[in-house]
């Protein structure tokens, strides 16, 4: 086959429904991997929730798991379509009272929040990385979707963490103009 005929080739495949599309293995091992991460990051967030004593930040993190479900349907279906097997997902994590858990064993609102706000900021990287490597503009638009929602939950992560006195700035540059 010379060169012409498997440019050919491969803009038959890539022309028309992007559905129809083969996804390579960047999209599939991206798509694989975000979803097993959602999975974990889904029961972790269950058991922050039994250690979270602040109503505003366990409403964001029930938000957090939300969005995160809602994801992880899509990216199902996606993986499903394409005939990829789906990670294992953890278990549900159970209810606990927060009394219930030792003073020295919790995690406390601060700990759970930062947590949170870099798990946000990294889902932004990587969705911005998901994007730049596709050639399927159907999954292309869904990171874009994805990468939205958690611009989203990261602005309200830091409105919290701004307003409860959690966020440790670095050290801030004052910069003085000196005249001449």
């Amino acid at each position: 086959m010379n060169f012409n005929q498997i440019r050919s080739s491969i803009m038959g495949i890539l022309s028309g429904n992007p559905q129809d599309e083969p996804m390579h293995y960047g999209e599939v091992f991206a798509t694989w991997t975000h979803l097993s991460t959602s999975h974990g990051l889904i029961a972790a967030y269950q058991t922050f929730i039994n250690h979270t004593g602040d109503d505003d930040l366990k409403k964001l993190i029930e938000e957090a798991i939300q969005g995160m479900r809602a994801e992880n349907q899509q990216l199902e279906e996606l993986l499903k379509a394409n005939g990829i097997g789906l990670p294992p997902a953890p278990p549900e994590r159970p209810v606990a009272k927060l009394e219930d858990i030792p003073v020295g064993a919790r995690f406390t609102d601060p700990e759970i929040s930062a947590s949170i706000s870099m798990n946000v900021a990294a889902g932004l990287v990587a969705c911005s990385q998901v994007m730049g490597q596709c050639i399927r503009e159907d999954i292309a638009m869904m990171y874009g979707q994805f990468h939205t929602a958690k611009a989203q939950l990261g602005a309200k992560m830091l409105k919290l963490n701004k307003n409860k006195g959690w966020l440790i700035p670095p050290p801030l540059h004052a910069h003085t103009h000196k005249e001449d």
